[in-house]
């Protein structure tokens, strides 16, 4: 198996990029593929001492910016570290492609390079979340639980049918490559009552009643995190505000922990006395142990890491590559779509 890797994608690229890849061959032993420069590229690599073994690079011009048209990947920047990868999967050198670069141009990329799966609308940027199983789970006290949530951003405005194809793609992928046995979908809503929500949601609502998952029905923003469902699906803009929202409040509680433990000798002692748990906490809530988002409904798999991912989120992106291939997930989204 062959994984692209941009190596120019992401605030700390290449450096980190080099670093993750060489991370993963040492653990996982998959074939990569580095786009970019190949003269900064081989000095980094030697400035780094670090082994080509599993590694190769393939020679790339530029870099597409955030400012710059999303589109032009199909043209002027074609050439860049990130339409080199497309090209790369698309004729089947590699396997999957992995770029912590524009999100923008990994959408453009990823519908009109490499392609959509037959009948899919639109793909949807699918982050993996962290949360708390549910209370009747018999998961043990500290076991780690994540969910998926659809749309992430790539989308904002979204049709019923759409959404509904988000669910089936959510609930494969939840199954074939998360490992959850028939995944609860929930669709994110103002409150749990079938009469709640926008036209968007109450038409969707009754969709997804007879579509080939296990709806559970709406559920709110407050109880996600709480393992109510493994899938939550919603239209693009509303599904980042909640993103971003998580977020915030994980900064938040982690700042806040933070001056309590510092506060006095009494707290500095009691922090010592929980730093197991507290590390337990942070270390579930870090986005660096996931490695990044796959962008559903794409004919070949496509992983979007973090902007400001390290060695560590590059290397587990690589590792969400390799699951995404062997999962077969996307066999499955086209069965089930045709």
């Amino acid at each position: 198996m062959k994984i692209v890797i941009d190596g120019f994608g992401g605030d700390n690229s290449p450096d980190e990029v080099i670093k993750g890849c060489v991370w993963a061959v040492e653990e996982f032993n998959p074939q990569i593929i580095i786009t970019g420069d190949e003269k900064i590229l081989k000095s980094r690599f030697s400035a780094l001492g670090l082994s080509y073994k599993n590694i190769t690079i393939e020679n790339a011009d530029g870099v597409i910016q955030v400012e710059d048209n999303p589109l032009d990947i199909r043209s002027s920047k074609a050439g860049t570290s990130m339409g080199v990868g497309f090209s790369l999967v698309k004729s089947g050198e590699a396997q999957a492609f992995v770029s912590a670069g524009s999100t923008a141009a990994l959408m453009t990329g990823g519908s009109v390079v490499i392609g959509r799966i037959k009948g899919i609308k639109r793909p949807a940027l699918a982050p993996i979340m962290p949360g708390v199983p549910p209370e009747a789970s018999p998961a043990s006290p500290g076991s780690s639980f994540h969910y998926l949530l659809l749309d992430g951003g790539a989308n904002l405005e979204c049709r019923p049918d759409m959404l509904v194809q988000f669910a089936i793609m959510g609930s494969i992928y939840a199954e074939k490559t998360m490992g959850v046995t028939n995944p609860r979908i929930g669709l994110l809503n103002i409150g749990t009552e079938e009469e709640k929500g926008r036209a968007l949601e109450l038409e969707t609502h009754a969709l997804l009643k007879n579509a080939p998952i296990n709806f559970i029905g709406n559920v709110e923003a407050r109880d996600v995190p709480l393992g109510v469902c493994d899938v939550v699906v919603t239209d693009g803009f509303t599904g980042n505000i909640y993103l971003k929202a998580v977020e915030g409040m994980g900064a938040f509680m982690k700042r806040s922990l933070k001056d309590l433990f510092t506060k006095n000798g009494a707290t500095k002692v009691g922090y010592l006395l929980a730093k197991g748990g507290v590390k337990d906490i942070s270390r579930k809530a870090d986005y660096r142990e996931i490695g990044g988002s796959p962008l559903l409904g794409t004919a070949k798999p496509v992983i979007k890491a973090h902007g400001s991912s390290d060695a560590k989120a590059f290397k587990n992106a690589i590792k969400q590559a390799v699951k995404f291939v062997e999962s077969n997930a996307i066999e499955e989204i086209q069965k089930a779509i045709k």
